[in-house]
């Protein structure tokens, strides 16, 4: 489903810009076949994606740097669904402990998830930066109910 979703948003994409061409009548953004296949870890587990190219030859006319497209459903960066990453604080919040994520998580990520004792509790600082900020502000600007 990843994957043709991805496929969806290129197509569109191209055919979003399908009427602008070079000086050569050549268009400016066509596929360009396929990345090297990475692992994304989602709600499913982790799951292979080779997510589709493209050739972007389009130009920004006020800063003069080439328009590249990026995709929206999966950034380059990304080798975990924002979803996954949404549950790890409910989970650490609702008092499991890190070194519990590990074996939680395994058998729905996969062993190589890259969720390790040390990356849960590293995870965990702003969390609780957040949570003591979030104590400290006062209510008494806030109306009563």
């Amino acid at each position: 489903m990843l994957a043709v979703a991805l496929e969806e948003e290129v197509a569109a994409s191209i055919a979003a810009h399908a009427g602008e061409g070079d000086a050569r009548g050549h268009r400016l953004v066509r596929r360009n076949g396929h990345a090297r296949q990475r692992t994304v870890t989602t709600g499913a587990g982790p799951v292979p994606v080779a997510a589709p190219r493209v050739d972007d030859r389009r130009v920004d006319p006020t800063s003069g740097e080439r328009v590249r497209f990026r995709s929206v459903i999966l950034p380059p960066w990304c080798r975990k669904s924002p979803k996954v990453a949404e549950v790890l604080p409910l989970l650490y919040l609702h008092g499991m402990s890190s070194g519990d994520f590990v074996p939680a998580l395994e058998g729905f990520l996969g062993a190589a998830a890259g969720l390790s004792a040390s990356v849960i509790t590293r995870l965990t600082v702003p969390w609780q930066a957040e949570r003591e900020a979030f104590m400290a502000h006062g209510l008494a600007d806030r109306d009563d109910l």
